[in-house]
């Protein structure tokens, strides 16, 4: 057996599914994404594209299955350590400026080494912004906000819910690059999309969820 064969994936669900009224939203589903890899999680609206994500995050309790992480089962409340969530609102305090948010979030979740929020902002094209009150804020510069966040993540798994949403073509590029840089640094990335946008142009693979009926 080759030494890559060995290593477990960074992320793998076993028989993962969720109702809801006692109906399925999805699963059973059996996937898993390797560092360096992206996983595209596409379907329309009501696919449960959202639902998967917040489970894996640990936001949702399953009714089946599990969740590994490097080869072993994590529970709900040790996930946080290990996966970023950007979700569709955008985790952040209205009446804090961007600093503030950025500085808060770090103390409150760890910090990658040797990153600031100044540098965040920066990466985000927030520079100009460090001091604007979030509640202030467009809802693409809240965006860009959330993805300096993410950045600033120790976290090796990002789960990415619509990440395109709300930014133009260069918020796009941003996307793309921070996911590309994300997959080349060791961790991963889960990208839920509908179809409307482009897949970020790394190494990725698919799952695609229908809705039930």
């Amino acid at each position: 057996m080759s030494e890559s064969a060995s290593v477990p994936p960074l992320l793998a669900a076993r028989g993962l599914c969720f109702l809801r009224d006692a109906r399925p939203v999805f699963g059973p589903l059996d996937f898993d994404v390797a560092a360096g890899e992206a996983l595209l999680v596409q379907g329309g609206n009501g696919a449960g594209k959202t639902t998967l994500l917040r489970v894996l995050a640990g936001l949702l309790e399953p009714d089946g299955g599990t969740v590994e992480v490097d080869g072993a089962p994590v529970a709900r409340a040790m996930r946080a350590g290990t996966m970023a969530y950007l979700g569709h609102l955008p985790g952040l305090k209205a009446d804090l400026d961007a600093i503030e948010n950025l500085e808060f979030l770090a103390r409150l979740q760890g910090c990658r080494a040797s990153q600031t929020a100044e540098r965040a902002l920066a990466l985000v094209g927030l520079a100009s912004h460090a001091h604007l009150l979030v509640r202030q804020m467009s809802a693409g510069q809240k965006k860009r906000l959330s993805l300096a966040r993410l950045w600033m993540s120790p976290a090796p798994l990002w789960l990415l819910d619509e990440p395109y949403a709300n930014l133009d073509l260069q918020g796009i590029e941003l996307v793309n690059r921070m996911v590309r840089a994300q997959l080349e640094d060791g961790g991963a990335a889960l990208v839920t999309t509908h179809g409307a946008y482009a897949a970020p142009p790394v190494r990725t693979r698919e799952l695609v969820l229908d809705a039930v009926a």
